[in-house]
């Protein structure tokens, strides 16, 4: 047998494969190269490894030596940076009446500046408004994050606030959530204000059949446990979960909703008789049943502490326009009639719901970043309080890495969308942050960026300055 005809055609066809590889290289937009890659849901650091994008898509992430394989029409060598995913902050608002859209939408440059480059509005009244930028945005006409968005939210009767479906029974429920499938919202956010408990519900169970994912906050007449039986995606606040935490959660909650206790009341004795294993049984079962935390901390530690902290003369406020900076006045102003007894129940209220962080991880509960951001919510300023929230979620007990996952990865495997986010890897959307150090690390390496990509879109660091010095011009134009 002759060995060396079939070796002569095995080499041919290696040289005929180098000879056409090397003529016809794949074409790409972009390849960052030289940079340490995080791998975020692993908590690894990753080196010589490329990045290739084509359009708003990863192509392809190759070894180094790879990459003649590749023409690119330009390349970023970033020795000494670190690249990984684009941030999510889960919990947003636009809003303030149709005076204040063109201040709304400057938000969008903030969030960009900051690294974040999806943000889950959880609905304010501005709906149709928010619809149609999510359009824009995905059509390349508008420069922002990728936005998910619930659309409308679904409240009862007279509500509190503007821009809600007012539901009140099943058919109203079916109706209202027909016609938010129609506009293909993201979820579906409901709060309960004026929202009868038996309508709540009704209104989880028909979004559970239809498939469509649930956000909102806890009726005080239901217990938790009620409420992930229902199928709730996401428990949005964690204070809520105090309420879990105590023996006592299913005699407090039957005394409010008789009426013959105040909410603050309930919250003071869930306090005082907090157990750290009902709080363990009751994550768990959380856990069990797929339901979410959206903590928003970073405005409930502002609002405990605005007795003690001065905000007046924050730089952020140079970015905010003067309508959205009056809409602050509320809370601001509903804070300072509180005694010192109710200041001090806000600020143990926040203290011990953020030490729930590591418990709640430590049960199985997926923690997901945002932040409230937006109208109304004192001091709470887009862009920056994604980075202050999970600061804080690594002051209160959580790593470095997990903090990360709650605002990468969390995030989009909650509305099913980690076959586009969430990692760098082909086939996922070209969302990337270059830092100037090590996230794993130091949770604060997130506000030391680079470069951000959106959607294959390059700002790099004088582009991203240049985006905040205008937004800083045009509201200082508006006093």
């Amino acid at each position: 047998m002759n060995i060396l005809k079939p070796l002569a055609g095995a080499m041919l066809a290696l040289g005929l494969l180098g000879a056409a590889h090397a003529g016809h290289r794949i074409a790409v937009d972009l390849a960052l190269t030289r940079a340490t890659l995080i791998d975020v849901a692993g908590g690894k650091a990753v080196t010589g490894k490329s990045v290739l994008l084509k359009g708003d898509t990863i192509v392809a992430v190759v070894d180094d030596r790879q990459l003649s394989g590749y023409a690119a029409k330009k390349t970023l060598r970033l020795p000494g940076k670190y690249l990984m995913p684009g941030l999510w902050d889960t919990h947003v608002h636009f809003g303030g009446g149709p005076a204040l859209i063109e201040e709304n939408r400057h938000l969008l440059a903030l969030y960009l500046a900051n690294g974040i480059t999806a943000v889950r509005d959880c609905s304010g009244d501005l709906p149709d408004t928010v619809l149609a930028w999510r359009g824009q945005i995905n059509a390349g006409q508008l420069e922002g994050p990728t936005i998910f968005t619930s659309g409308a939210k679904l409240e009862g009767y007279k509500p509190l606030w503007k821009g809600t479906i007012e539901v009140g029974t099943p058919e109203e429920v079916s109706k209202a959530l027909d016609g938010l499938q129609a506009q293909k919202v993201d979820f579906v956010k409901i709060t309960e204000n004026t929202l009868k408990p038996e309508i709540y519900l009704e209104a989880l169970r028909q979004a559970r059949e239809r498939g469509m994912r649930t956000s909102g906050h806890i009726p005080v007449q239901l217990t938790l446990a009620q409420m992930f039986d229902a199928g709730l995606g996401t428990v949005e606040h964690q204070s809520y979960l105090l309420r879990a935490s105590t023996p006592r959660e299913k005699e407090l909650t039957a005394q409010v909703a008789a009426g013959t206790l105040t909410g603050k009341e309930a919250m003071r004795q869930s306090l005082a008789s907090y157990d750290e294993q009902t709080a363990r049984a009751s994550f768990r079962y959380m856990a069990s049943k797929g339901t979410a935390v959206v903590p928003t901390l970073s405005v409930s530690r502002v609002v405990a502490y605005l007795d003690r902290d001065d905000h007046s003369k924050d730089p952020a406020l140079q970015y905010i326009g003067k309508g959205l900076r009056a809409t602050y006045d509320w809370r601001v102003q509903r804070a300072a009639l509180d005694n010192a007894a109710a200041i001090a129940l806000r600020k143990a209220t926040f203290e011990k719901s953020a030490a729930l962080l590591p418990i709640l991880a430590q049960e199985g509960v997926s923690i997901i970043a945002g932040t409230d951001a937006g109208f109304l919510n004192s001091y709470d300023y887009p862009g920056q309080a994604l980075h202050d929230e999970i600061g804080l979620y690594v002051q209160y007990g959580l790593t470095p890495v997990q903090a990360l996952r709650t605002a990468v990865v969390n995030g989009p495997r909650f509305l099913g969308k980690l076959d586009r986010y969430g990692s760098l890897e082909a086939g996922k959307s070209a969302d990337l942050l270059v830092l100037d150090a090590n996230p794993l690390q130091d949770i604060a390496a997130t506000r030391e960026i680079r470069t951000v990509v959106s959607r294959g879109q390059v700002y790099d660091r004088a582009r991203l300055d240049r985006m905040m010095a205008e937004t800083k011009a045009w509201v200082a134009a508006q006093q």
